[in-house]
C-alpha cells in the first residue's frame, strides 16, 4: 500500500510517496503536505472553463483509509472533485485542499447473481460498464454520458433518460462516507438515515463518499422508436402512450430551436429483435472533424439549427436495435470542444411537476426568445419522486427540461445569463418546480430556499456533523445560512 500526494503547480507537480515497508511516518507526510499547502497553489476549473478557483493543493488518495487519514490531519477547508463536470464551483473553493477522487476507483465487491456492485466512488460509469457488461448487467440509473464519477453522481443526485426511474438515490443500497473528524460510517435507508438522505444530493457538504453499493439492471436489447409532433400535443401523447409503456427503457423528448414548436418523442423499448448494432459499448474514439464542427454550425445561426433538424429527420428514419449498455455509454469527447476562447457550451436544468407541462413550456419559450438565448437543444426527461434526500429536486413526479446553450464568457454576458436564468427559476417556482444545482450559481438565496425547502434541515445536519465547516465549495458557501439553529 502507498499514499500518493500530488501538489499541482502550473503544468507540473511534486510527488510525495510513502511506502509502509519503509516505515515512514504518515503523520510526517501529512505535516509536509500542510507546509506545502502554505507555499504552493494551483488553479482548478470545470468543463466550461468559466469557474477558475485557486486552491491550496490537489491530492489524490487511493483508499478510504487514506481519505480518513488525510481529513484527520487537515484543518480545512476541503472540497471534493470527481469528473469535474459541474459548472459553478461545486468542486472547489478558494484556498481549500481539493480531494481529487480519480484514483479512488477500485472494485470492492461484485455479486452478479444479486445484481449488486460495491465500488469506490472515484470510478467512472464507463469503468462500471466494462466490468458488468460481460455478465449481462447494466447500470440502473446514471447520466447519458459515462465519463462522470460515481461519487460525483451521488453528490448531485443525478438522473438520466431511464423511464420509470428517477434520481440515482433510488438505486443506492448503501455507501461509506468519511466525516469531518475522519470517522468512517456506513449509511443506507436503514442505517445512519440522516447521513444517507443528506449526503446524496449534498454536494460534498457532509463528507467524502468513498465506497458505494449499487443495484444493477439487466442489459437488455432496445429498439429506438420516435414520433414528431407539435409541442402542444406532447403531454397528452406522453400520458396516453409513454406512461403506460411497460417495455420503455429510455425516453426523452427533443424540443427544437429556434421556434420551439416541434417535439420529437424518442423511446428505446425492450425488444427480442436481433441487434443491428453489434457493439456492446460505444467505442472510445476521438471525435471526427464533422463532430467537432457540428456544434459550431448549429450555434452559428438559425440556419444551422434548421440543418440540425434536417439531419435528425434523416437519422431518425432508422429504427436501430442495440444493447442497453451501448445506448448508455456515450462519452463527453463526442461534444468537444466545449470551451472556446470567448464562448462555452453550458447546461441548465429545470424540474416541473408532470401535470404542469402545458402551463410551463410557453413561459420557458417566451423567456428564451425574449433574451435571445442561443439554445442548441432542449431535452425533456421524466423522473419519479425522490425517496427522501434533503436537497431533493424531484419532490413529486417531474419532467426535467435540460437546456444546452452557448454563451459568451465575458462578465457582461455572464450577468445577462444570470438575468434570464432567474426569470426561468421564478417561472419554475410559480409552477411548483425546482432547478438543478450542478450549474452556474445564478439563483438568489430566496430562490434556492423556495426550490429546496428542506435546505435548512440539511445545513442543520451539516452543522452537527461538520461543526467547523470543513467541507465546503462555492455552492455551499453561497447558500449556507449565516447562522443555523
Amino acid at each position: 500500500m502507498f499514499v500518493s500526494v500530488k501538489l499541482l503547480i502550473g503544468v507540473g507537480y511534486n510527488k510525495c510517496i510513502l511506502h509502509d515497508n519503509e516505515k515512514i511516518n504518515l503523520l510526517f507526510c501529512c505535516l509536509c503536505l500542510l507546509l506545502s499547502i502554505e507555499t504552493h497553489a494551483v488553479i482548478v476549473n470545470d468543463v466550461t472553463g468559466m469557474t477558475p478557483v485557486q486552491v491550496a493543493a490537489v491530492v489524490q488518495p487511493e483508499s478510504t483509509q487514506q481519505v480518513a487519514e488525510l481529513i484527520k490531519k487537515t484543518s480545512g477547508p476541503i472540497s471534493i472533485a470527481g469528473g469535474k463536470y459541474s459548472m459553478g464551483g461545486q468542486t472547489a473553493i478558494q484556498g481549500a485542499l481539493q480531494i481529487d477522487t480519480q484514483k479512488l476507483n477500485h472494485v470492492i465487491a461484485f455479486n452478479p447473481e444479486q445484481k449488486l456492485l460495491t465500488i469506490e466512488a472515484g470510478a467512472s460509469w464507463r469503468q462500471v460498464q466494462e466490468l458488468i457488461d460481460p455478465y449481462g448487467l447494466s447500470v440502473k440509473i446514471m447520466q447519458s454520458y459515462a465519463d462522470f464519477s460515481i461519487g460525483g453522481s451521488l453528490s448531485v443526485n443525478v438522473h438520466g433518460r431511464y423511464f420509470g426511474e428517477g434520481p440515482i438515490i433510488l438505486s443506492v443500497e448503501e455507501f461509506k462516507i468519511v466525516l469531518a473528524d475522519g470517522s468512517v460510517v456506513v449509511a443506507s435507508p436503514k442505517e445512519n438515515q440522516d447521513i444517507f438522505y443528506g449526503a446524496i444530493g449534498g454536494y460534498g457538504g457532509l463528507g467524502v463518499i468513498t465506497e458505494v453499493t449499487l443495484r444493477l439492471a439487466d442489459n437488455v436489447k432496445v429498439k429506438r422508436v420516435n414520433k414528431v409532433m407539435p409541442i402542444s400535443e406532447y403531454y397528452r401523447y406522453f400520458s396516453q402512450h409513454i406512461r403506460s409503456d411497460k417495455v420503455a427503457i429510455f425516453h426523452n423528448a427533443i424540443i427544437y430551436p429556434p421556434d420551439f414548436k416541434k417535439v420529437r418523442s424518442v423511446t428505446f423499448q425492450q425488444t427480442q429483435e436481433p441487434v443491428t448494432i453489434a457493439s456492446r459499448l460505444r467505442p472510445l474514439v476521438k471525435p471526427t472533424l464533422w463532430q467537432k464542427q457540428k456544434p459550431k454550425i448549429i450555434a452559428s445561426s438559425a440556419f444551422g439549427k434548421q440543418l440540425r433538424k434536417i439531419h435528425d429527420y434523416a437519422d431518425y428514419v432508422r429504427r436501430p436495435v442495440m444493447w442497453r449498455n451501448y445506448e448508455a455509454s456515450f462519452n463527453v469527447a463526442s461534444l468537444e470542444p466545449i470551451a472556446y476562447k470567448n464562448k462555452s457550451f453550458v447546461l441548465e436544468e429545470f424540474f416541473i411537476p408532470v401535470e404542469r407541462f402545458d402551463n410551463f413550456y410557453p413561459e420557458l419559450i417566451a423567456i428564451l426568445k425574449k433574451n435571445r438565448v442561443n439554445v442548441m437543444n432542449i431535452s425533456v426527461r421524466h423522473a419519479n419522486q425522490d425517496s427522501g434526500s434533503l436537497l431533493a429536486w424531484a419532490r413529486t413526479e417531474v419532467f426535467a427540461f435540460v437546456i444546452y446553450y452557448q454563451q459568451s464568457t465575458d462578465e457582461r454576458s455572464k450577468e445577462q445569463v444570470g438575468v434570464w436564468t432567474r426569470e426561468l427559476i421564478d417561472a419554475v417556482l410559480a409552477n411548483g418546480g425546482s432547478y438543478f444545482l450542478p450549474y452556474q450559481l445564478h439563483a438568489t438565496s430566496e430562490q434556492f430556499q423556495q426550490a429546496y425547502p428542506q435546505a435548512v434541515q440539511f445545513f442543520k445536519l451539516k452543522a452537527r456533523i461538520d461543526p467547523e465547516n470543513k467541507f465546503s465549495n462555492m455552492l455551499l458557501e453561497r447558500y449556507r445560512p449565516e447562522t443555523v439553529q
